[in-house]
């Protein structure tokens, strides 16, 4: 394994220059990163290949000839994960965080999108490396791929489809077994395994969100997961095994690290859903969310998946109705009320959405705490942090022995709901998915710095005009040590240290809109609402 040290602060100087400059652990950007590459966590079958003839992760397979008549071989990607943890730490037990990349359960560019793979997406390795940043231990972890899109028949293909997203959720919980294994005999990486958070990003938010709620067999046989000719459960345990991972046909189900806890403490959701709302209960973990109201695969509230053109199920739910029924239920009661600016951008957000409708057609009807709506108005669009382009999906294409015209085709499709994709955007939406998720964090898991966001001490405010055309006042009964002020998803547009009790921006070269003024003064921190018409 090839350790290599990253600056963060460099190759990611766009997304660090939006953070505060008050430095606090868990919060900020501390560390440049550490990586560790390829680490196994397990083995299992893996249908990638052959859906008929299931072959080990890691193994290695003849799979036909070239034209000289020579074998050509093929590896079965192993289980394994990228370590990124912050270098030179000195906390010998640091939160986990489990990573799972997009892709549709198949690999990229044969997936049909520019995105799908843990080492090439370039919001994974953002995300990945910001997280650690902040003195977390990452693991960007792969799960196995596998459905076929060819099956005869609409059930078929849905039930392949399925499948493969519960193996994921069996794989994600043999990794944080791997993790609490590795704990009791040393603990080479340095983790507090009271404090495992999964973060999935788009198909792996599916994972994620669905691997919170899913522990009751009843679950797994609601009608809708019946087949529909034979009304036989699509997900059969007794095949299968459980969503732990154990039991089932030996031939297709190989048990992990079994006698370890599989147990999680939070769920961080990019553009994931869940296969049913009646899954989550009272007392599954928090969960916090960033979604796409327009998105196009896992809708913004609830209605019907279809993947890649194939209908696979009805009534699935996302983000919006999932962390709404979290709130409702007190799963989410670890998290107080924040007024930092990316919790009023999404508060913002989320009220500026009521009355409008999401792809499925379905009004929205609330504003929901805890979640982040990102409203692009690009229909379809369900993950604005992505970041490709032509040159690198056709190197991807050719480098599976594919024509470069499919790399084409896959760049022209991820273009589709992303027309104008950016690093600038990509940037600008991860910088606001991980501001908006580490309070949340450290609030729920009471880790150093969940204080910080709630006020301490009454402070008088004023801010005047607002609404305004030009400029905007604002008066403080404690002086104001700094101003930071955001737009309407989170991005810094200006910072000044005034150290007086009264300071007046001026507006005038911005766009009009949403801001948001975070005040800094001799107690605490408070933000305030500033609209520029």
């Amino acid at each position: 394994m090839k350790k290599i040290t990253f600056s963060i602060l460099f190759i990611f100087s766009v997304l660090c220059s939006s953070v505060v400059t008050s430095q606090t652990r868990y919060l900020d950007p501390l560390f440049t990163v550490d990586t560790t590459n390829n680490i196994t966590y397990g083995v299992n079958f893996s249908v990638m290949i052959n859906d008929t003839l299931p072959i080990p992760t890691g193994m290695t397979i003849p799979v036909g000839v070239d034209s000289t008549g020579s074998p050509i071989y093929f590896t079965m990607p192993p289980l394994e994960f990228d370590l990124f943890e912050p270098a030179g730490d000195t906390v010998s037990e640091r939160p986990l965080i489990i990573y799972l990349h997009t892709g549709t359960f198949a690999p990229i560019i044969r997936n049909g999108n520019a995105t799908g793979h843990r080492n090439f997406d370039y919001a994974t390795q953002a995300m990945c490396n910001q997280f650690a940043a902040r003195g977390y231990v990452v693991a960007n972890t792969d799960y196995r791929l596998g459905w076929n899109p060819f099956l005869p028949t609409e059930p078929e293909r849905a039930a392949s489809l399925m499948r493969a997203a519960y193996r994921g959720i069996q794989d994600v919980k043999a990794a944080i077994r791997y993790f609490r294994m590795d704990y009791e005999n040393g603990n080479t990486y340095g983790i507090d395994t009271s404090r495992i958070i999964i973060c999935g990003q788009g198909t792996g938010g599916w994972i994620a969100t669905c691997l919170n709620s899913v522990d009751k067999l009843s679950e797994l046989q609601l009608p809708k997961f019946l087949d529909a000719v034979t009304a036989m459960p699509l997900i059969d345990t007794a095949i299968y095994g459980d969503w732990f991972g154990y039991g089932g046909n030996p031939q297709l189900n190989m048990e992990n690290h079994k006698g370890y806890s599989s147990d999680h403490d939070m769920i961080l959701n990019m553009g994931g859903a869940i296969g049913d709302i009646s899954w989550l209960e009272a007392g599954d973990k928090p969960i916090a969310a960033v979604h796409g109201n327009l998105d196009a695969v896992a809708r913004f509230t609830t209605g019907d998946l279809s993947v890649s053109g194939v209908n696979i199920v009805s009534g699935i739910s996302g983000s919006h109705d999932v962390v709404a029924k979290a709130n409702m239920l007190g799963n989410n009661d670890a998290i107080p009320n924040l007024y930092d600016p990316y919790t009023l951008a999404a508060k913002s957000a989320s009220n500026s959405l009521i009355g409008t409708v999401d792809f499925s057609g379905d009004t929205i009807t609330q504003s929901v705490d805890n979640l982040f709506p990102f409203n692009t108005g690009n229909p379809g669009e369900g993950a604005p942090w992505d970041y490709f382009d032509s040159t690198i999906t056709v190197m991807l294409a050719v480098g599976q022995g594919l024509p470069a015209s499919v790399g084409t085709d896959a760049y022209l499709s991820s273009l589709a709901t992303n027309p104008d994709v950016s690093l600038a955007k990509a940037n600008a939406y991860i910088d606001s998915t991980i501001n908006f998720f580490c309070p949340r964090v450290v609030n729920s898991l009471m880790l150093p710095g969940n204080s910080v966001g709630v006020n301490t001490k009454d402070v008088l405010y004023n801010v005047y005009p607002n609404p305004t055309s030009d400029f905007v006042s604002i008066n403080s009964s404690a002086n104001i040590e700094e101003i930071s002020l955001y737009n309407s998803i989170g991005t810094l547009v200006k910072r000044y240290n005034p150290n007086v009790f009264t300071y007046t921006i001026d507006l005038r070269e911005l766009p009009k809109g949403v801001y948001f003024a975070e005040v800094k003064d001799t107690y605490n921190t408070h933000t305030e609402k500033i609209v520029l018409k």
